[in-house]
């Protein structure tokens, strides 16, 4: 049976959260579940969750307060909140910030599915009020390097292809990801990601598959991998590069046939998912090696798509900079928060290596430390500043300008004069006529 529905089960209390997992997976509902505030936030970004059941008293926080929070960044999310007897005004007060409904734990656990179902079908229903912030609107730039991404994943958006994206860390794969599966015939089906990178072999090949009860210790039931949550959907395989050669076969297997066994089972799954995977290796290259699988890396590469660094992006800077203060400034709830010219000149001057997910991270900060609705220079760290002034160029003339350049992009690429053409976008003998023009050394 396919899922009823995503969600996010949020309570410090271990045992008491299994339970409730496991409850209501047993009424077809994927769920997924988190300890305090923090980690709900993390599952929030990355699953497709539309119900969240939190309980009032957490460690980093108080669910009555995340409810309001919760609903001005998902307006479209229902939240059911449970509190403890004696403590119902919490639950009135939840509703009053737009939560669906309330339960008083041990008292309620009659109503807790149908009350679930019916959150799920407001849910479903429901008509998400940001409409201009989805799909490839989430992409944020205006250079040509960035709009022609946009316009390949646009392409091939409306296909069943598998896409590989390249690139950096941090240079958004997964909000591109998400966009092709959002412009696609499945943009009504789940959209499930995963970092290969962040499990162990054996937990993987689980997260991914599925187990059957007794695969192993503490299988005690069936649990569906998220193959299965992402049936007629799209799964995203975000740092393929470091999943097993064992496990990368049993990935090709799907690839080829749609079908898998999960971990203990002997009866193949049979699954219809388009998967968009996302590395900042060569693949080509660790196939060669023996790292990765030769014919796997021609199956998850047909429709290849690479995404540039920021430092290759710089005036799409202070673009992504106000979303960013937008955003999270209805987070923390300030109001119209600017940045000041000295410090948007500073991030201007950056190389990013963290690129956007270092921008997002740096701007966060500065809104924290700032007190008067303008970000200045002292809301940043002292070490970016120190960075930024000595990637600055020395002059402002033309010449200045382009010399320092083509010296950041040579030091990029460790000296590889092809890769450096490429990416400044001029012809190989244009490059070395300009490094001779301004005396670069050859040996950079």
């Amino acid at each position: 049976m396919e899922s009823k529905g995503v969600v996010l089960i949020i309570d410090d209390e271990k045992q008491l959260r299994g339970l409730l997992k496991r409850i209501v997976e047993l009424e077809d509902y994927t769920v997924f579940e988190a300890g305090d505030l923090k980690s709900a936030w993390q599952v929030l970004e990355r699953q497709p969750i539309k119900v969240v059941m939190s309980d009032v008293k957490l460690p980093d926080g108080n669910g009555v307060d995340f409810t309001a929070k919760l609903k001005s960044q998902y307006p479209h999310l229902e939240i059911i909140v449970m509190t403890a007897y004696g403590t119902i005004q919490d639950g009135v007060k939840a509703m009053k910030n737009g939560a669906f409904d309330y339960l008083v734990k041990g008292d309620d656990n009659e109503k807790m599915i149908p009350m679930l179902d019916l959150a799920m079908q407001k849910a479903n229903q429901a008509k998400t009020s940001e409409v201009s912030l989805t799909g490839f609107d989430k992409v944020i730039g205006k250079t040509s390097i960035i709009e022609n991404a946009v316009n390949m994943a646009k392409r091939v958006a409306q296909t069943s292809t598998t896409v590989l994206l390249t690139g950096e860390t941090g240079t958004g794969k997964e909000v591109f990801a998400q966009a092709i599966h959002e412009a696609s015939t499945r943009q009504k089906e789940n959209f499930v990601a995963i970092n290969c990178a962040a499990f162990s072999r054996e937990i993987l090949e689980s997260e991914l598959f599925g187990h059957k009860a007794g695969a192993f210790t503490g299988a005690l039931k069936d649990k569906k991998g998220l193959f299965e949550v992402a049936h007629k959907g799209t799964i995203f395989l975000d740092e393929i590069g470091e999943m097993s050669l064992d496990l990368q076969a049993k990935l090709l297997r799907v690839l080829e046939s749609g079908t898998f066994l999960r971990v203990g089972d002997t009866k193949e799954v049979k699954v219809d998912v388009r998967v968009i995977s996302a590395t900042n290796r060569d693949l080509e290259k660790e196939s060669q090696t023996g790292h990765f699988r030769l014919d796997l890396y021609y199956r998850l590469s047909v429709f290849q798509i690479a995404l540039p660094a920021l430092r290759e992006r710089k005036t799409d800077i202070a673009l992504l900079s106000k979303h960013f203060i937008k955003d999270l400034s209805k987070k923390y709830g300030f109001q119209q928060v600017t940045m000041s010219s000295e410090f948007q000149q500073i991030l201007e001057n950056y190389t990013w290596p963290g690129n956007i997910r270092e921008l997002k991270n740096i701007i966060e900060r500065a809104l924290i430390l700032q007190n008067d609705g303008v970000l200045q220079k002292d809301c940043l760290p002292p070490n970016l500043i120190h960075h930024a002034q000595a990637d600055a160029p020395s002059g402002l003339d033309l010449q200045s300008v382009e010399k320092f350049h083509i010296e950041k992009v040579l030091q990029h690429t460790k000296g590889n004069k092809t890769e450096t053409a490429r990416l400044l976008n001029i012809g190989l003998t244009t490059l070395y006529r300009k490094m001779e023009e301004y005396g670069i050394s050859l040996k950079i």
